[in-house]
């Protein structure tokens, strides 16, 4: 016997926005839905065509914020249903929008002075400092932390003694790392207030650096016992299996960062010359080789695992609407593979470490691997130096026993 199917045409939809029922459903396949959940969301539709249709309203009139007015009314009479969702919602207003039906929301919001002055100095790190969006996130929020614990000195009036006031405050209440990162964000505020003429001088080098004792000096990966569980972890058969394969072998083999996978471009992968381009730190771009088994899981997860879509990432999600992963995701995908696999949680970064610490333990130089890490200093890769302690205990000098008694 053949399962029943349900079709977006079974759903009767009545009221303006009737004529459009097509053209949403079709929109809705395009972004990944699948055929039962394109039929909740398009009984969610009828829900609304009939509430406009109750309060006089017409299709032109739909916003976002009458959506949300919908959602309320519908959460108070105890009709709003798990399976409903505003991305669903919202879709539809974008198909309104795309027929020229609903206009574009436009909006213009009351920004304070100081979001103001945190937005050019966002623009003044993305563009001139080149700095990737998680950094700039960051150093937007120490800045503006920085600003708050001015008081009420005005940011014209700041002296170094502020300066060092604001690295002491911090420094007593969060960790010699996260100091370490609130007075590099505090010298790029202070340079780019300097650069703008927001103050009489540079007072950057106010900030003084913090140094300290880390909880971990030596970089940990994982073992290859450990990383085979990984992969084996990966349910093959699967979209999503052959998908968290492939992150996990380019993760493994090439030591990329959770962004620079998340950010991954079909046209970044050179298939005839066997290369991969990666778009990392600073704007940089570098060209990798291509091993065999990377290119085999990500060719496996295009052919049999991504979906049919125009979208040019490599990685997508797995649920609609379709759209690429993200850097949390990358993250996420690692920390479910160690439960499936059995072994401690880790990150995306100590998949990086493990392809470090492999490569030192076959006897690839430091040079080597700062290329295949893209570091922009060879300090960042002589961390890995210290892994190797059979080979330091060559260099250890032996205890003088010469004199001493047995």
């Amino acid at each position: 016997m053949s399962r029943p199917t349900s079709r977006v045409s079974r759903v009767l939809m009545t009221g303006p926005l009737a004529p459009f029922a097509a053209a949403y459903e079709q929109e809705l396949r395009a972004r990944g839905y699948t055929r039962l959940s394109a039929v909740a969301e398009a009984r969610q539709v009828a829900q609304l065509s009939r509430w406009l249709e109750a309060g006089q309203f017409g299709a032109a009139e739909l916003s976002p914020a009458r959506i949300e007015e919908f959602v309320e009314f519908q959460r108070a009479a105890g009709r709003f249903r798990s399976q409903w969702s505003r991305p669903g919602l919202l879709c539809l207003l974008d198909v309104l929008r795309r027929m020229g039906v609903a206009a574009e929301e436009v909006t213009t919001p009351v920004v304070s002075p100081r979001a103001a002055l945190l937005g050019r100095f966002e623009r003044y790190v993305l563009t001139e400092r080149g700095l990737v969006a998680g950094t700039v996130r960051g150093y937007v929020g120490h800045a503006g932390r920085f600003l708050d614990g001015l008081g009420p000195v005005a940011l014209a009036d700041v002296t170094a003694a502020e300066v060092i006031a604001a690295v002491m405050r911090e420094s007593s209440t969060v960790s010699v790392s996260t100091t370490q990162n609130f007075v590099a964000g505090l010298r790029a505020f202070l340079r780019f207030g300097f650069v703008e003429g927001l103050v009489a001088m540079d007072l950057s080098q106010a900030a003084l650096p913090v140094t300290g004792r880390r909880r971990s000096p030596l970089p940990r990966g994982i073992s290859k016992a450990d990383a085979d569980a990984l992969l084996d972890s990966c349910d093959r058969r699967s979209a999503v299996g052959r998908r968290d394969y492939a992150v996990l072998v380019t993760l493994l083999q090439l030591g990329l960062r959770r962004g620079e996978l998340a950010a991954l471009r079909l046209d970044d992968i050179d298939w005839r010359n066997g290369e991969l381009v990666v778009r990392g730190k600073g704007r940089r771009e570098d060209r990798l080789p291509l091993p065999a088994q990377v290119g085999e899981a990500i060719a496996g997860y295009l052919r049999r695992g991504r979906p049919a879509t125009d979208r040019r990432e490599v990685f997508l999600r797995a649920r609609a609407p379709l759209g690429p992963i993200d850097a949390g995701t990358v993250s996420s995908t690692v920390r479910r593979a160690c439960r499936r696999a059995g072994i401690a949680e880790v990150g995306a970064h100590r998949l990086r470490h493990t392809t470090a610490c492999d490569m030192l333990a076959a006897g690839v130089s430091l040079t080597q691997i700062a290329q295949v890490l893209r570091h922009h200093s060879l300090q960042s890769t002589a961390v890995y130096a210290r892994v190797d302690v059979e080979q330091l205990r060559l260099l250890a000098a032996p205890w003088p026993t010469m004199g001493v008694r047995p």
